[in-house]
């Protein structure tokens, strides 16, 4: 492949429902344009996109594949990203590396979940839209549906068919480009005349199309007012322009066939000619010397700019190493060099440069301004990354990504997997943005979280290929013991071996305390414990903070104040006052009405107006209290306080209520005690499960 300068780039994000066919989509581009000898299908699991295992197994996809495609002088790099909502991050990566994005619609399902999803995701990054209707050779496919379920769903944009379909369902043939009045039939190779039927439907759409390009530039509008029409070429510029209107875009449509090759050529000539190339990209960047809140990379974006390359992807191959995907914003790279990564503070020396065609690696000697690559091998380089001069530091500002959503207990399956579990667990959440894992003190278990069940159980299976056999359990709710009263107990330890003996005695009362997690006080008179041995007695009770008191939870809000005692001359030690000092303690905790307590989360629900009270009914069962709700658009937005403990499986139970419709935030809000009626309850199971340890 050769190298192609920054004005004949395309980047573009395929971004779309779960199964809305935006991989065999991307598969008849590689087969039109003849980068492929043959159709790949999903079903028979030899897609270019889709070449992982794992991908193979599932029939979906679960990587964002680079997927470049060769169109007259131009080079389009087509990004095939996931569709199901638990690699989300991924799609928003993407976005990010591209400079538009062309979303995928099924022609019988219309707006999906997914749809809506992706619409937020690509409208946040304020980059042009396209919108292809896809599957339009299936039964009961309707163009004029799905357009009206674009324009009913997302009625801030302003939907415009470049092209009408030539038939429909078995009929489908091919579409007639509005813009050339011409029809494209199969794949949209050769050109031929209008079919007479559609005469009038072409006029009336071509009007419209003309209306919306001429209302995009004051030159354009005078001369359709003069001339009452626009060339071919100042219709798509009128279209580019509409495009980038942040408050109110112009999204072009098409129609395709992917798994028949209908249509294939018509848009990819369209991605040519709508999509903006790369010089014009407007991006963030979080330059340490800079003072400006949002400071932009200037444009254009040249290879003689300063040089800014974004890591929007990486990739743990057990036989190539790490794949690092990049995309270079402005300046170029070149093979056998060093770069300086700016996050890190660290250089990276570049051995190859690649273009992926899925998982086939294409040497490049050069990546221009606007291209997207990959490197291998790289030893400090992770997905956010950016590439720049070690002068500036510049970075590319990354994405805001969700917080992990659902939660499971690991557990490695031998010794050899405990050792490497750390690092292994490292480089995947390195990798991916929207995973994290840490271990919880407070329960004793290795936590890993991320989007949803499908999400951990692609990384636990990707932690096998590198190495790692991982048992997924669901976690224990890190519980906390306090106490609601004031109480004191007296503890003596004596014990006689025959030699020396050990003598320590410790009266203290516990106290609540609302201020500190745990507060240690003397307040002895007369000498009765001599001062060598109170940090002896704190000693003996921080050993009970963390393993707790009536159920294993640590202990908290706890003040403890030793007022008398008793020691030997002889036998009283540092062991006797640890021991008496804790145990004291424990028998005081257990008088003062001992309370568990546990998170809160403040959780934010977003779901269809429809299903309000279903989704209000299921938060009654789950002890959450309602906090407010707020109307955006037909969707509702519930604010609520829920226990952790009823919120470990959330997110699949409301894919389940809402149809996949809707979503949530949670985070950590606080603690609090736990009911009366369940408190027993929680003992008992914890305490069994300790006693079969």
């Amino acid at each position: 492949m050769k190298v192609y300068p920054t004005e004949s780039l395309r980047n573009v994000a395929v971004v779309g429902h779960q199964g809305s066919g935006k991989t065999s989509l991307c598969e008849a581009f590689l087969f039109a344009t003849g980068a492929t000898n043959r159709l790949g299908t999903i079903e028979q699991g030899n897609t270019v996109s889709d070449w992982d295992d794992e991908e193979k197994e599932r029939n979906v996809s679960l990587n964002t594949s680079l997927i470049p495609v060769e169109i007259g002088d131009v080079k389009i790099n087509l990004l095939d990203t996931p569709g199901f909502s638990d690699f989300q991050g991924d799609v928003k990566n993407a976005i990010r590396a591209t400079d538009a994005v062309l979303i995928i619609v099924d022609a019988v399902s219309g707006v999906q979940v997914g749809t809506e999803m992706v619409w937020e995701l690509a409208r946040a990054e304020q980059i042009p839209i396209l919108v292809n209707i896809n599957k339009f050779d299936r039964e009961n496919a309707d163009f004029d549906r799905a357009l009206s379920g674009l324009r009913e769903a997302f009625a801030d944009a302003n939907f415009v068919p470049v092209v009408l379909p030539v038939g429909e369902e078995a009929d489908f043939k091919g579409l007639v480009n509005l813009v050339t009045q011409q029809a494209y039939l199969g794949d949209g190779a050769e050109r031929s005349e209008l079919p007479a039927e559609l005469q009038d439907a072409v006029e009336e759409a071509r009007l419209n199309l003309i209306e919306v390009a001429a209302e995009a530039d004051d030159a354009l509008i005078e001369k359709y007012f003069e001339e009452e029409t626009l060339s071919e070429d100042e219709i798509r510029s009128g279209m580019r322009l509409a495009a980038k209107d942040a408050s109110s875009p112009v999204v072009p449509v098409f129609v395709t066939g992917a798994t028949s090759n209908i249509g294939t050529i018509p848009l990819l000539e369209a991605i040519a000619a709508y999509v903006p190339s790369p010089e014009g990209r407007r991006i963030l960047t979080q330059a340490e010397d800079s003072t400006d809140e949002d400071p932009i990379l200037p444009t254009p974006l040249t290879d003689d700019g300063p040089l800014a390359a974004y890591v929007f992807k990486s990739i743990n191959d057990r036989f190539v190493g790490n794949l690092t995907f990049l995309r270079v914003f402005s300046g170029h790279m070149a093979a056998d060099q060093r770069y300086f990564n700016a996050n890190r503070e660290e250089e990276e020396r570049f051995g190859n440069l690649y273009v992926m065609r899925g998982k086939e690696q294409i040497a490049m000697d050069r990546l221009c301004a606007g291209d997207i690559g990959v490197v291998t091998k790289l030893n400090d380089t992770f997905t956010n990354d950016t590439f720049s001069h070690r002068e500036s530091l510049l970075q590319i500002r990354s994405p805001s990504f969700p917080d992990p959503l659902y939660i499971v207990a690991l557990e490695p399956k031998t010794q050899a997997d405990s050792t490497k579990m750390g690092s292994v667990l490292n480089s995947l959440c390195n990798s991916d943005p929207t995973l994290r894992w840490r271990y919880n003190a407070d329960v004793r278990q290795t936590w890993l979280e991320g989007m949803g069940e499908t999400h951990i159980q692609i990384t636990l299976s990707r932690a096998q290929k590198l190495g790692v056999a991982l048992d997924m359990n669901i976690p224990k709710v890190p519980y906390r013991e306090t106490i609601t009263e004031e109480a004191q107990a007296t503890y003596r330890h004596k014990k006689q071996t025959g030699g020396a003996g050990q003598f320590g005695e410790v009266s203290l009362r516990v106290i609540p305390s609302e201020e500190e997690a745990f507060i240690y006080e003397t307040n002895i008179f007369g000498g009765a414990i001599s001062q060598q041995f109170l940090p002896s007695i704190e000693k003996g009770i921080r050993q009970v903070l963390p393993e707790g008191v009536i159920a294993g939870f640590p202990v908290v809000n706890v003040k403890a104040e030793v007022f008398d005692g008793k020691e030997h001359p002889v036998d009283s030690k540092d062991i006797a006052f640890q021991i008496a000092g804790r145990e004291s303690f424990k028998i005081a905790f257990k008088s003062a009405a001992p309370v568990l307590l546990e998170p809160i989360m403040d959780l934010s629900i977003t779901v269809p107006e429809s299903l309000l009270g279903d989704v209000m009914g299921d938060l009654n069962t789950r002890r959450g209290r309602v906090q407010g709700i707020e109307n955006d658009g037909n969707r509702s937005i519930v604010h609520a306080k829920v226990p952790l403990a009823e919120m470990l499986r959330y997110g699949t139970d409301l894919r389940s209520l809402s149809g996949g419709r809707g979503h949530y935030e949670m985070s950590f809000d606080h603690y609090e005690k736990v009911p009366a009626q369940l408190t027993d309850q929680i003992i008992t199971l914890n305490l069994a499960e300790k006693n079969k340890v």
